[in-house]
């Protein structure tokens, strides 16, 4: 399995807004774990679809679905989505924009919980998290700079070794594997929303042409920047 842990594809502007989204998260969680991780904050900011689709106010519907995107179920949760979000995340807003990547990143979020929330439109569990965010932000990657080299860690049994692998193989294992894990997750309430993952990743790939600057192509190849093992 892949770990990435950078990419060989330096941004050309500051990523402020990448930067912000991941403080803004990390900074929550901090409030989280100050109030001792309360169940009652998923509840209150957590993307519950039952309340959702049976709610007759737009405001009251819409705010659950922003605020979700910046609570996060525990460290490893945030920790592999801030992970992410710092490697992919540069280029992405760099490729359209910082005003436009606000409101890239707020709709492959909302996308993904709407997807999530299609599938059982009457649960009543919160679905908190920047997953689908941030699955908006690997889909427009892979439009964008496939062929880029990211850099992995692969774990052999005990023996962990980096390794360059291209930005295709990399999120083409990553949104397999959530179609893969999607019967597991039916079977059990709670857990990974694995189609919040796949409904953003299928967001930022039908948003990029929209959203890139016009002078910006799909399919690039940008390898400036050269690292030693």
């Amino acid at each position: 399995m892949f770990f990435p842990i950078a990419d060989d594809n330096p941004s050309s502007t500051k990523p402020y807004i990448t930067y912000s989204l991941i403080g803004l998260c990390t900074f929550v969680f901090f409030l989280q774990i100050l109030s001792e991780m309360n169940p009652q904050i998923y509840m209150n900011f957590g993307f519950i679809p039952a309340n959702f689709f049976n709610s007759n106010s737009i405001i009251t519907s819409l705010f659950p679905m922003i605020s979700s995107m910046f609570v996060h179920g525990g460290f490893a949760h945030i920790i592999g989505n801030m992970v992410y979000l710092w490697i992919f995340g540069d280029n992405v807003e760099d490729s359209m924009g910082r005003l436009k990547f606000i409101i890239f990143y707020l709709l492959c979020g909302a996308a993904g919980a709407l997807l999530q929330g299609y599938v059982d439109p009457q649960s009543n569990i919160p679905m908190v998290g920047a997953s689908g965010a941030i699955a908006g932000v690997l889909g427009a990657y892979l439009l964008l700079f496939p062929r880029a080299n990211v850099r992995c860690l692969i774990f052999i049994i005990i023996i962990i070794q980096m390794i360059r692998v291209p930005a295709f193989v990399v999120l083409g294992v990553w949104i397999v594997g959530q179609f893969f894990n999607i019967p597991g997750s039916l079977e059990s309430s709670g857990g990974t929303a694995y189609f919040a993952h796949i409904g953003g990743f299928l967001a930022g790939m039908i948003l990029i042409p929209f959203f890139k600057k016009s002078n910006v192509r799909l399919f690039q190849r940008r390898v400036s920047k050269s690292w030693g093992l």
